[in-house]
């Protein structure tokens, strides 16, 4: 008797169409969200002066407060000194030593005492 040896053949065809139905997901995925306006021209902010702005609660990196150049003793004291548009929106602008543990608790603060919002003024916003 002859034994006849196969081999078995390698599923490369299976492979080939699982990176193809990989590729056109990738390809459909990428773009569902309509393309912007060909004619929009987005705002320049090159020029933009990236002072902070004059109503905010600046954060040193070692928690100190300053609220437009005075040192501020705590956060009571600077919601006393704002009146009511500290209490609308805050604006906090931290420094990048500053700790996130520090100004979380400073935000929380903030909106335990009454601010209505508490906004973070980051680098990229003063841009």
């Amino acid at each position: 008797m002859r034994r006849v040896s196969q081999t078995r053949r390698e599923p490369t065809i299976a492979l080939i169409n699982v990176v193809f139905l990989m590729l056109v997901f990738f390809l459909v995925a990428g773009t569902l969200g309509p393309p912007m306006d060909r004619e929009l021209r987005l705002v320049r902010t090159a020029e933009l002066d990236r002072t902070p702005p004059p109503d905010a609660l600046v954060v040193h990196p070692d928690g100190r407060l300053s609220y437009r150049g005075a040192e501020v003793a705590s956060v009571a004291d600077f919601l006393d000194q704002g009146g009511d548009v500290a209490r609308d929106t805050v604006r906090l602008v931290p420094d990048r030593a500053l700790p996130a543990t520090t100004l979380v608790g400073l935000a929380r603060d903030l909106a335990e005492r009454g601010a209505a919002r508490v906004v973070i003024v980051t680098e990229e916003g003063l841009r």
